[in-house]
């Protein structure tokens, strides 16, 4: 989806519009200081038409005349840094805003969004946003309205004295500007595949570094760099491109400003040797040519600065306008339980049109049932999981939980009912009290700490120098794999969830802690409906039914005892995993 600089502007506005006293009183001041910039240069002409005509009095009217200029300056001199100080607090709320925002409308984003998006790369989307505005802010407050006061305001002045000058400097300014506004306009996509190859760069970078223990393993440090150096050089030649053409233009600018500044003071001087302009004139001509320059110079500088803002927003406005790809039905009820029934109907669902993952597929788990699900990889079954927590929507067929469709609830409701524990668990950067406590985030430190004694935590934890106070790393890595597992585990208990789902659940625990904590598991499980995922097929001889999943259809269930009398999937895993090829 290709997003406009309109709906940028918008995306900026609707959180400028929140501030609507700061930003009347920006604007103004703004405007009352290139006005009196524009004023100030006639008190010059009068200035030096009294030097060049001397008069009884003359010496009196330059000390007033002088006066009123040190005035007008040291006036403009405080709006403008009264005005720099509110802008300072005007964009800090306003950037503050736009990354809650971006933040908000990202997080609720799909499970598919996620997973087919680099971490880095979002984290520098959201970042850009907010400083692309600042940009914006700077450039509207300091470059643009400024500019457009000045052209204004000295082609108004100048027409007091002079027709013909007004005419040509007029044309002149028209010129100039729709040559930048076209040039600004052609080189916007080369700034917007900068950005991008920049975030391509950003993305390839957090990718190699959240897999740096991969590289190690698998020595593959000359890919690595081989890979990243090609990226660069991909955005080096798409900068070098980008910077030599603006220096191309501001060469040329620089020859369209030399040009007209012969013909302007030429012309001036025509008229002056016919009596129309005076000595005075010259002074107010070459004050209002300097700073026309001062401004217009900046044109060409303010577009591109504008494009490339757009271009750096372009990619998280983008994000926000598209739609969420799960989203609650209007009115949609909150899921109350009261016994944990669940139920898939005929549910059909695929990844894409060609390839559907389930088929019709049915299955009941009853109130307090612990089932598990075996079968191949790629059978379907942590697809199933999915699903129940509606990170999907199933393309036909219905998921029941106590007889309401999970379509038909909210989301937040649904995932509050169901606690999982996964078989790779992903820890926040934070202390080991506070991801536990994500389990239940109202819970007391008695509550995480019980928590963490049933799934078996409170041992590693206690021996730590920080104990629940230490910080876990980024994604966990601090922690073993077993201790994340169980950290997991304490996180499910403390969310005391009715369904609960658990993805091989112990496959991280050496022989030792998986003894440990099989009682926890039995304790979470009481009263519980729960699926179980299973690959070690050991685990699972407890639980009241094994469903066997093959090509997203149940084919066969049964106890394990049952299973095991009978030909087929199950009794095949068993064989092999029972002769030692999988521990």
């Amino acid at each position: 989806m290709k997003v406009t600089n309109k709906q940028i502007i918008n995306v900026f506005w609707e959180h400028v519009r929140k501030y609507p006293v700061v930003t009347a009183v920006l604007l103004t001041g703004t405007f009352a200081v290139y006005t009196t910039e524009v004023i100030t240069p006639w008190f010059y002409k009068k200035f030096f038409d009294t030097l060049a005509a001397p008069i009884t009095n003359g010496a009196d009217i330059l000390i007033r005349t002088l006066f009123i200029i040190i005035g007008l300056e040291l006036l403009a001199w405080l709006i403008y840094r009264l005005n720099a100080v509110g802008l300072v607090r005007l964009e800090t709320k306003v950037m503050a805003d736009l990354s809650e925002t971006s933040f908000n409308y990202l997080i609720g984003h799909s499970y598919s969004f996620f997973t087919n998006s680099f971490a880095g790369s979002l984290v520098r989307k959201v970042n850009r946003l907010s400083r692309a505005f600042e940009e914006v802010a700077d450039q509207v407050q300091f470059s643009l309205i400024p500019l457009i006061v000045t052209v204004l305001g000295i082609l108004i002045g100048v027409s007091f004295r002079s027709i013909v000058l007004t005419l040509v400097l007029g044309a002149w300014i028209i010129l100039f500007l729709m040559a930048n506004y076209w040039f600004a306009r052609w080189k916007q996509p080369y700034e917007i595949m900068k950005s991008m190859k920049d975030t391509e760069a950003t993305g390839v970078l957090a990718d190699a570094i959240g897999n740096s223990t991969t590289i190690k393993l698998f020595t593959g440090h000359e890919h690595e760099k081989q890979r990243y150096r090609n990226i660069i050089e991909e955005w080096r030649r798409v900068y070098s491109f980008t910077w030599s053409i603006s220096e191309i233009a501001y060469g040329v600018q620089s020859l369209l400003m030399i040009i007209i500044e012969f013909i302007i003071l030429y012309i001036a001087i025509k008229l002056w040797r016919i009596g129309i302009l005076t000595v005075g004139d010259f002074a107010l001509i070459q004050i209002y040519i300097i700073r026309l320059m001062r401004q217009l110079w900046d044109f060409g500088r303010i577009l591109r600065r504008f494009y490339m803002a757009f271009a750096d927003a372009a990619e998280m406005v983008e994000i926000l306008e598209t739609p969420h790809e799960i989203q609650d039905v209007k009115k949609a009820s909150t899921l109350a339980i009261a016994h944990g029934k669940i139920e898939f109907k005929n549910v059909d669902f695929g990844f894409h049109q060609t390839r559907k993952v389930l088929r019709r597929f049915n299955l009941t788990a009853a109130p307090g049932e612990r089932i598990a699900l075996v079968g191949p990889s790629g059978a379907g079954k942590s697809t199933i999981t999915h699903l129940l927590f509606r990170f999907y929507d199933i393309d036909g067929g219905k998921i029941l939980i106590d007889s309401q469709d999970i379509s038909k609830v909210t989301q937040m409701s649904l995932r509050d009912q169901i606690a999982l524990v996964p078989q790779e668990p992903i820890l926040f950067h934070r202390t080991l009290l506070d991801n536990i406590r994500y389990g239940r985030r109202e819970a007391s430190d008695a509550e995480v700490v019980e928590a963490a004694r049933q799934a078996h935590c409170h041992e590693f934890i206690s021996e730590l120098p920080l104990g629940y106070d230490t910080y876990v790393g980024e994604r966990g890595i601090k922690l073993s794999g077993g201790e994340r597992q169980r950290v997991a585990i304490a996180r499910a208990i403390l969310k005391n969830a009715p369904i609960l789902v658990l993805d091989e659940a112990t496959s991280s625990l050496d022989s030792e802690s998986e003894a440990l904590i099989q009682d926890a598991l039995k304790k979470l499980m009481k009263g519980k409906t729960v699926i179980v995922i299973a690959h070690r097929l050991s685990t699972i001889l407890s639980m009241d039914r094994i469903i066997v999943i093959d090509e997203g259809r149940v084919v066969d269930m049964g106890t394990h005892t049952a299973l095991l009398k009978k030909p087929g999937i199950y009794q095949t895993l068993w064989t092999i995993q029972a002769g030692g090829f999988i521990p």
